[in-house]
């Protein structure tokens, strides 16, 4: 059984930053890839970013290209968000999930998803 944790969000003022984490275990983490979304009330879940297992990456280009980074550690087994410039639409609670695929952007494309972590940006 796979879990996984999310970690690192909070309340922080338009233009600020921080860096989400996610911890995974129960299995060979460096296999799969990884990615993160997001939903805000009202809204569907959106896709964020992705990275491979070879740390090859993609993002949303509209939403948040340029400003949120995508990296992994294998050794923690741990994907992490940067996210930089943050704007009030911005605001949601931010999932990772655990794929199987090469480099997916569909979230029924991912096998196992965490509890997700809350983002609040004030303006």
């Amino acid at each position: 059984q796979v879990q996984l944790v999310e970690s690192g969000g909070g309340l922080v003022q338009a233009g600020g930053s921080l860096r989400l984490s996610c911890a995974a275990s129960g299995r060979t983490f460096s296999r799969y890839a990884m990615g993160w979304f997001r939903q805000a009330p009202g809204k569907e879940r959106e896709f964020v970013a992705a990275i491979s297992w070879s740390g090859d990456t993609t993002y949303d280009d509209d939403s948040v290209k340029g400003r949120f980074t995508i990296a992994r550690d294998n050794a923690k087994s741990t994907v992490y968000l940067q996210v930089n410039s943050l704007k009030p639409e911005d605001t949601a609670v931010y999932f990772c999930a655990l794929s199987g695929g090469i480099l997916p952007r569909r979230s029924y494309e991912y096998m196992y998803w965490g509890q997700g972590t809350q983002v609040t940006v004030s303006s």
